[in-house]
């Protein structure tokens, strides 16, 4: 039985498709934004529009960004020839949270997973190999501590080793099946700063 009537329940139903949101949270966020003033409804609309029609990927790190090159890759204060290699954009963010890296990215938009059929191809391995041709000395793997993780840290490892640059994995401290979003900054930098070739 239907207890709204279909606008409502249309809403609810959109906002239940987003990750992490349940039925209940849902219907929470549905009647929040019924309430909220119509000039905040339409910034709010207006701002997911914006997002989706003008944010792309980074010519140089594959991250998410509104500009042609993200901040981080067009900074000249970057060391550019370390390149940390991690799964998305809010790993990226949760390193640059810790204030102390100073080398670029590449975000890979995934991780090796044959059990979802997500092979090398589909996540951002050619560009990253077209990026290892410039100057580039080390090669950090900041990838999950879970099997696709480790699986495509692994697959890259053995991909940029015979081209002689340095190949480094971030040490433990980052728990096994945690994802880097939700580690704080001192458990990343340590991870970070402990890093051992492989």
């Amino acid at each position: 039985m239907n207890y709204y009537s279909d606008a409502i329940t249309d809403l609810i139903d959109e906002f239940s498709h987003l990750p992490g949101i349940g039925a209940k949270s849902a219907q929470k966020l549905a009647f929040h934004v019924i309430n909220m003033p119509e000039d905040q409804v339409k910034k709010l609309a207006d701002t997911i529009l914006s997002a989706k029609k003008n944010i792309h990927y980074c010519k140089e790190c594959c991250t998410l960004t509104d500009q042609e090159i993200c901040p981080i890759c067009a900074s000249s204060k970057r060391d550019h020839s370390t390149i940390m290699v991690v799964e998305n954009t809010r790993d990226l963010a949760a390193y640059e949270k810790t204030g102390k890296y100073n080398g670029v990215y590449h975000v890979l938009h995934g991780a090796i997973s044959p059990m979802l059929g997500i092979g090398p191809n589909d996540i951002r391995l050619k560009e990253l190999m077209e990026r290892l041709q410039k100057d580039v000395k080390e090669l950090i793997l900041a990838t999950n501590s879970n099997l696709e993780g480790e699986t495509t840290a692994m697959y890259i490892s053995k991909l940029v080793k015979p081209t002689g640059i340095k190949v480094s994995k971030i040490a433990s401290g980052v728990p096994v099946g945690g994802d880097l979003e939700y580690i704080d900054e001192v458990t990343l930098l340590r991870a970070l700063e402990g890093r051992t070739e492989i």
